[in-house]
């Protein structure tokens, strides 16, 4: 569908993710950062209100977990740093600028290799505050500012972005990465991420020459995954049918209309001279020693693909239930999976029961434990024979998982527990505990 609605033209799109950070004070005051729900105005304090003589101080904590999403993202960090002054004029913004990062951002030329294979060329990771918010009826603007001054990042990636499904795929992998390291809940219904989406089409020949069009248009601030994608169809319709036409489509900011699915005009593309960009004269500039850096590297969670590769790999689930339980149950879901493999719980018996058991989820694990023990097995015995032929070719074909266990990865005996229970099918898959054993035995049977 995506291929009929370019035509002759090829897609190019970059992306900007908005996120807020989950800390106990805002960006640059000591106001509470937990809006959710608070009457309007109630949270603000004359720093968040852009008050004459208010002083900005950063908040350390944000600035650490901005450094935590760059570093998951493969970025290098700055040892030198700055805040900058973004000058516009808005009624969520009454000072006349947002305290923002453009030369001297905290993260820089990073990437995200996504499952289609695509590697996204993230540019910049900074940190900035978010702005207040608007409410238009009836002619007039209503602003709430509990939200302004919430610490706020913000991740470009250059136009690397050549396809619909990638596109939204990198949106959801940003979501979840924001998840698993803990700086945040992204959670969109609550305005806590924003995607906005960079749209431009060009020609084969500009595609074989690497040349960008010379315009492009910004779809912002939109709060779904499924509307990234309706947005990207709606743009794609409307250039297209301008670029047959001999028009280059302006350079402009839109928005997307969820009721018509499409997009509409807001106001002309602002460049970065625009903004009038100066050092913010009343933060002095953040130096950070290699020290600090290697503290943080270290204590860097997994991500969501580590996590995948770990329960496929070393774990023995298969990957689509790999990536089930990691995308759809979330990091409380695995912490308590990974706490019931250490109080023995078969890994692929305890991973059917979460995906497939919601009821399960919420109790304690001693009660799965129970649960598991108590429940018949589905599978059925097979024959002494065909379970060793089996077992046989699973351990020729996974030399390097036969060896890692001989080196003492005895987390390696999982990962051939789920390719040989890959290799049965039908009525006759074994019975896991009983095919765990077996593989024991017999990797026992040649170290002797």
């Amino acid at each position: 569908m995506e291929n009929e609605l370019l035509g002759k033209f090829k897609l190019v799109v970059g992306m900007e993710i908005h996120f807020h950070l989950k800390t106990e004070k805002k960006m640059f005051c000591s106001c509470c950062a937990d809006i959710w729900e608070k009457e309007p105005n109630t949270v603000v304090c004359p720093v968040c209100l852009g008050l004459p003589g208010a002083l900005p101080v950063p908040n350390i904590d944000a600035v650490k977990k901005t450094q935590m999403m760059g570093l998951a993202l493969d970025c290098s960090l700055n040892m030198k740093s700055r805040f900058d002054r973004k000058h516009y004029f808005y009624p969520d913004l009454p000072k006349g600028y947002q305290i923002s990062q453009y030369k001297q951002p905290l993260c820089i030329d990073g990437k995200l290799k996504l499952e289609s294979g695509t590697v996204v060329d993230i540019e910049r990771v900074h940190l900035e505050e978010d702005v207040a918010k608007s409410f238009h009826e009836e002619g007039k603007t209503l602003v709430d500012f509990n939200k302004s001054g919430i610490p706020l990042v913000e991740i470009v990636t250059r136009p690397c972005f050549r396809n619909i499904p990638d596109t939204v795929e990198y949106c959801k992998q940003i979501q979840l990465m924001v998840k698993y390291l803990g700086i945040g809940e992204a959670d969109m219904e609550k305005g806590q991420m924003r995607l906005e989406v960079n749209i431009s089409l060009r020609t084969s020949e500009q595609e074989r020459k690497d040349e960008l069009p010379k315009y492009k248009v910004e779809v912002k601030n939109i709060n779904s995954f499924k509307f990234v994608e309706k947005a990207i169809q709606s743009e794609i319709i409307r250039q297209r049918e301008l670029l047959e036409n001999g028009i280059t489509p302006m350079q402009e900011n839109r928005g997307f209309k969820e009721g018509s699915m499409k997009t509409v005009p807001q106001r002309s593309k602002e460049e970065a001279k625009d903004y009038r960009y100066f050092p913010e004269p009343d933060i002095p500039p953040m130096e950070f020693t290699p020290e600090y850096i290697k503290d943080l590297k270290t204590n860097l969670p997994p991500t969501p693909y580590m996590i995948i590769d770990k329960l496929e790999k070393e774990i023995g689930l298969s990957r689509n239930n790999a990536k089930t339980m990691v995308e759809k149950l979330g990091p409380s879901y695995i912490s308590k999976f990974e706490k019931l493999l250490r109080m023995g719980a078969d890994p692929i018996q305890t991973s059917n029961l979460l995906l497939n058991k919601k009821e399960y989820r919420n109790v304690s694990e001693e009660e799965i434990i129970e649960v598991i023990k108590n429940t018949k097995t589905a599978y059925s015995k097979m024959e002494e024979n065909e379970l060793n032929a089996v077992i046989k070719k699973v351990l020729a074909n996974n030399l390097k998982a036969v060896e890692d266990f001989k080196k003492g990865k005895e987390s390696s005996v999982m990962y051939l527990v789920g390719e040989a229970m890959r290799m049965t099918s039908g009525k006759n898959k074994p019975d896991p505990i009983q095919l765990k054993q077996k593989i024991l035995d017999m990797l026992d049977s040649d170290a002797n």
